[in-house]
């Protein structure tokens, strides 16, 4: 997102542009969410350049996301000149204060000189350990100044080391290690593998499908992380998070022992702190982090590795184990109650939400991506869609609205081979739309499905629990979503019923730009199997 601060950056771009991929965006939330979107996708930092003051804060949404997902991301922030620093200059903030909580590190450039130190430094800690984001602040006159490169021509030519030649550090634990946690296992009756984090790859995926199914080892995945292993795989028992089936639950609880495979047990993935106690839980926890500082974090494991879980899992399934119980019968109880819980719970009015997740999925070739924003409506989204490959699904663990665009921007621009559908809603594509004009700019074909319930469905859910039938400030006045999209010279359609669905969809896949159509939900219907109590209205 340009801006004053960093001009003189700009204009040296300008000479440069056969070396980058400048995605202009309409607001820094967006390219904050996009390039956290890119670091989900190839594991390497995404980067994004916004400028001081108000251009950080909107940013700050993508560092709050790339922090909770341990995602890589690099965010530069053009800032006051240094000569006016601390003397509440215009726009001026404390950025090492603000996003003490948001970032790993705050680095600030002062001398041009340093610019390979800290540009390095910033795309190593991006990397390094859990993933997550960075911040590197740079006074705008610092912009203006020359500088030497040590790596000469290379520079120029943009082959010096740089992000992705930075540190990648992988933990290797010995062997005896991994045959020691394979002994913990062993030990167990039931057992249960919990893969998820931030540091994860398509071979650690294919790996952990083989591995469990040489051990008939059930395998359940963190909050939003589904393509973690093959949804159609005999050991997958489907993800941890809220709204979390009570049978499911009490499956996790009856679980003798758990394997953290990169995971964390957060609030979302314990449903609230509620499978396992703290801090000791009943079950004994075998954990594997990338991450020393996330070992015992809340949980305190009974057998703890720091070990990259992308190698540990293949390094795992290479190895002999010892003799362990039979799990394949409990494994087959718990995968066949996970498809149980895909049933289709008819809608009662209104496009059925649960049909056009379906639709979607049989028309979908198994590498499409799948972007959900947040919101109760992805709910229907876990129901009903199956992941297949690792590196498919692009969701908020963080919860974050107004992703869902921006993130399927950036999955279309990094992998334009691969189809890529966006489920939103309302509210949440009411928080970018935006970056409507960027997806057209660049002629980028994503689907955005948006479910127009009119109103802040998820909100509308706590306050009908809380205080049944006094909904108040959730509802929405929203606008003609086919027509706005057609302002910003997409396709767009609106859709009431259900069986229009299907041939609006093919439509939207053969579109040459994006294409959005909403879909015109049951208000009362605030999850798959929670009605609302009709109300006479509520006040905006």
């Amino acid at each position: 997102m340009p801006g004053e601060s960093y001009l003189d950056l700009l204009d040296a771009l300008y000479d440069l542009a056969e070396h980058f991929d400048l995605v202009v965006c309409r607001n820094e939330a967006g390219a904050a969410n996009m390039a956290e979107a890119h670091g989900k996708l190839t594991g390497r930092p995404g980067l994004a350049l916004v400028t001081r003051g108000p251009g950080a804060t909107h940013a700050a949404i993508g560092l709050h996301t790339a922090m909770q997902d341990a995602t890589p991301l690099v965010l530069v922030v053009g800032d006051v000149e240094r000569a006016a620093t601390g003397r509440r200059a215009f726009q001026e903030v404390d950025y090492a204060s603000m996003f003490a909580s948001l970032a790993k590190s705050v680095l600030r450039l002062d001398e041009p000189s340093r610019v390979w130190e800290i540009v390095g430094h910033a795309f190593a800690l991006a990397t390094a350990g859990r993933p997550g984001p960075v911040v590197i602040t740079v006074p705008e006159d610092v912009f203006a100044l020359p500088c030497e490169s040590p790596y000469g021509e290379a520079a120029a030519a943009g082959d010096a080391p740089g992000g992705e030649a930075a540190l990648h550090v992988r933990q290797s634990p010995s062997n005896d290690d991994l045959r020691d946690l394979l002994a913990e296992i062993a030990r167990a009756r039931r057992p249960l593998v919990l893969a998820g984090g931030g540091a994860w790859s398509a071979a650690a995926a294919e790996a952990l499908g083989r591995f469990a199914a040489v051990h008939a080892l059930p395998v359940a995945v963190q909050f939003r992380c589904q393509d973690y292993l093959d949804n159609d795989h005999p050991s997958y028992i489907g993800e941890l998070g809220f709204g979390l089936d009570p049978e499911f639950a009490a499956d996790i609880r009856d679980s003798d022992t758990i394997l953290l495979l990169g995971a964390e047990l957060n609030d979302p993935t314990t449903n609230g702190y509620a499978l396992f106690d703290v801090p000791r839980a009943r079950q004994r926890i075998v954990q594997v982090s990338v991450a020393q500082e996330e070992l015992g974090a809340v949980y305190r494991p009974d057998f703890a590795l720091v070990a990259d879980p992308r190698d540990a899992i293949v390094r795992l399934e290479a190895l002999a184990a010892p003799e362990h119980p039979d799990w394949s019968a409990r494994t087959a109880t718990l995968r066949e109650r996970a498809v149980l819980r895909r049933t289709h719970v008819p809608a009662r009015r209104g496009v059925d939400l649960g049909i056009v997740v379906e639709t979607v999925r049989r028309r979908l070739p198994d590498d499409a991506i799948v972007v959900t924003d947040a919101g109760n409506f992805t709910l229907w989204v876990r129901r009903h869609f199956r992941y297949r490959q690792y590196g498919t699904q692009l969701s908020p663990r963080s919860g974050a609205m107004g992703y869902g665009l921006p993130a399927a921007i950036a999955a279309k621009l990094e992998r334009p081979e691969r189809l890529v559908v966006c489920f939103s809603s309302d509210g949440c594509f009411g928080m970018a739309p935006t970056e409507l004009a960027t997806a057209v700019a660049r002629e980028l074909a994503i689907v955005l499905i948006v479910v127009d319930n009119g109103q802040f469905g998820t909100i509308r859910m706590h306050q009908e629990r809380r205080f049944p039938g006094r909904p108040i400030a959730t509802a929405l006045n929203n606008p003609d979503f086919a027509s706005l999209a057609h302002a910003y010279g997409a396709s767009g359609e609106n859709l009431e019923r259900t069986e229009d669905f299907a041939a609006a969809f093919d439509r939207a896949l053969a579109a040459n730009g994006p294409a959005l159509l909403a879909l015109a939900t049951d208000p009362q219907a605030l999850t798959p199997t929670m009605y609302a109590q009709p109300s006479a209205g509520q006040l905006r």
